[in-house]
């Protein structure tokens, strides 16, 4: 019996090996392009040659010199103390455009986590890191500091300031970005039970207006006339909360009013929003019905989300598909972030019941994560940056109805690291790979299809391939605009969510699951079989050959067959793992070596990864 945590880091080992491949070889197809034009072109230029030798050389050992962010922290401060204005502005610009334009800059002697987050008592001689300043200090170095990031062009706010021995404080300086292609978005998936309360807690944080009671919040959300009269998602809905440099969140005029149908009817455009936002916050709004789990699955292995946000009603605990989302999360090792709603008008006793629920599934063997409840702004802003590293899960205690809460899980939002910041899997120097999630026709537009840049560049007027098709051929064509966030952008790249128009393409030739490239003479192949290492999660009897389940693989949703194994009694049960051969039943896929499967059937449950391509 292979364990899940074993198996999981062996999947992380295998995608980094072949992620590793890919960019040896797409960087050696780049020197021999290279090579070929200046063959073409015949020039020899000693001094050009000369010039570029150290910038390579610079390029491949570069960051390795580069000073730890705790002691630029102490320099910067020192700076200021001083009064060395110009010298601190410089190294707070470094600062913040080695950090994306975006950075918690930490004054005084701070807590060590352990001791923050089990959330005892805080005393100055319990051990700290950072240097202690008094009070006065700490109120000097913020004017400077706030001083220094405006003439920068940026915006200081204030996360937390603690007056009680050690005091200490934290700051947010943000540069606005300069163009709404460069602004930074962090993609959260939010799933949990029915009637937990995620439309709601949904409706709350992107329109501002708090809850009624009644479900006046979620009523905006919803998209079709069937949710609306059943009070149900049952589709992939998509929210947006966008934040300021300043860091508050860009809500409606009509948030702070009580005027039911103004709450319901105003709504800022995604455009608007984009355009005032520093950061944005993509909800990808998951259906909690069992009778949805393939659209909510969907969701979550195609939507690529840096967190699972999973919603607990605090009357009824982590019950029916909140397990299940949970389990699905933990074993595509998305961090999960825990949010128990309805405190409001939950019994103190039933929610001690449900907090007693949540820990003790957090921290059994198989999720084996560490519960930090959110219960001060200090914990917020500390646990933002460590939660997905450490195996740590943020809980959340919010109540839509009188706001308790909110601000915490507001302020972790703001500073979740941006999705697109994530160079392990999405990487910028390699040939275009975009995979298409959602597919439309829209009137004098044409076919416009969403999806993730996983790789690469791309930008209007490119020429491109799409497919494959159900014969596996690629077709040319080319991209018209490109949105993001339905605003109109020139460029996207490896990590961000956008929008293409493609030229004279009918709808009926795309679907969910194709990928676009770059045009080049040799389109990518189609794969109708492929070898894969699998564990079976659960099982009630055996796998046999021939077996049909559903595959979900990034953006592919489609039955496979198993057509070979090499288990030695050619049966598969719950815990086992295997080297299995499956096949597409429908029309091949564009498939890579290392990428991350799951398939289901009924209440089976595989785990896997592609290790060969056939």
């Amino acid at each position: 019996m292979t364990s899940l945590r074993t198996f999981q880091n062996e999947i992380d080992e295998i995608q980094h090996r072949e992620a590793l491949k890919q960019k040896i070889i797409a960087h050696g197809a780049s020197e021999k392009e290279n090579e070929a034009k200046r063959a073409s072109l015949k020039v020899v230029e000693v001094k050009a040659d000369v010039a570029n030798e150290p910038t390579a050389q610079s390029t491949s050992v570069g960051g390795e010199d580069e000073p730890e962010l705790a002691e630029v922290e102490a320099k910067i401060q020192s700076l200021l103390l001083e009064n060395q204005t110009d010298e601190a502005r410089n190294q707070v610009a470094a600062l913040l455009t080695r950090n994306r334009g975006e950075y918690v800059f930490r004054i005084g002697a701070r807590p060590l986590h352990e001791r923050l987050f089990t959330g005892e008592s805080i005393r100055a001689e319990d051990g700290a890191i950072g240097t202690s300043r008094s009070l006065e200090e700490v109120n000097t170095l913020s004017t400077r500091l706030t001083t220094v990031v405006d003439e920068l062009g940026g915006k200081t706010s204030t996360l937390y300031m603690c007056a009680d021995s050690p005091c200490r404080a934290a700051y947010l300086l943000r540069l606005p970005p300069p163009s709404v292609a460069l602004t930074p978005e962090v993609r959260c998936a939010v799933v949990g039970n029915v009637d937990s309360g995620k439309s709601t807690t949904l409706g709350v944080l992107t329109r501002g207006a708090l809850d009624d009671g009644r479900g006046r919040a979620r009523v905006s959300l919803f998209r079709h006339k069937h949710e609306i009269e059943s009070g149900r998602t049952s589709s992939v809905g998509m929210e947006i909360l966008g934040f300021g440099p300043s860091g508050d969140p860009i809500l409606p005029s009509a948030a702070s009013s009580n005027d039911v149908e103004a709450i319901r009817h105003e709504k800022m455009s995604w455009e608007n929003i984009s355009i005032q936002a520093a950061k944005i916050i993509s909800f990808i709004d998951l259906a909690g019905h069992e009778r949805y789990l393939k659209t909510t699955l969907y969701g979550l292995t195609s939507g690529a989300p840096s967190c699972v946000i999973l919603i607990v009603g605090g009357n009824a605990g982590l019950i029916g598909m909140s397990k299940e989302h949970l389990a699905i999360a933990l074993a595509l090792s998305v961090p999960v972030v825990v949010c128990i709603t309805k405190i409001d008008m939950t019994p103190p006793n039933k929610l001690a019941e449900t907090i007693k629920q949540v820990t003790k599934i957090l921290r059994s063997p198989g999720c084996r994560k560490t519960p930090v409840f959110v219960k001060s702004m200090e914990t917020a802003v500390e646990v933002s940056e460590v939660f997905a590293k450490e195996r740590l899960c943020p809980v959340f205690q919010l109540s839509n109805v009188t706001g308790e809460g909110l601000n915490y899980l507001r302020t972790f939002l703001n500073l979740l690291p941006s999705s697109e910041g994530d160079t392990d899997k999405f990487v910028a120097d390699q040939p275009l790979e975009y995979c298409i999630t959602e597919v439309w026709s829209v009137p004098y537009v044409g076919t416009v299809v969403d999806g993730i840049v996983n790789s690469g560049r791309l930008k209007a007027g490119d020429a491109i391939m799409f497919g494959p098709d159900s014969n596996g051929k690629f077709e040319n064509t080319a991209i018209k605009t490109i949105q993001r966030k339905r605003a109109p952008v020139n460029s996207a790249e490896a990590g961000q969510c956008v929008s293409l128009a493609l030229k004279r393409v009918r709808r009926a030739n795309i679907r969910k699951g194709m990928v676009i490239v770059h045009r080049t003479e040799t389109p990518p192949r189609a794969i109708r079989q492929f070898e894969g290492t699998v564990l079976i999660l659960y099982h009630n009897t055996t796998l046999q050959k021939n077996y049909q389940a559903m595959l979900h693989c990034g953006a592919i949703r489609q039955t496979v067959r198993i057509i070979a194994m090499d288990h030695p009694q050619g049966i598969l049960r719950t815990g086992d793992r295997a080297t299995v051969t499956f096949e597409f039943i429908s029309h091949p896929e564009f498939l890579k070596e290392g990428m991350k499967l799951l398939f289901r059937e009924g209440k089976t449950k595989g785990l896997g990864v592609v290790t060969k391509l056939l």
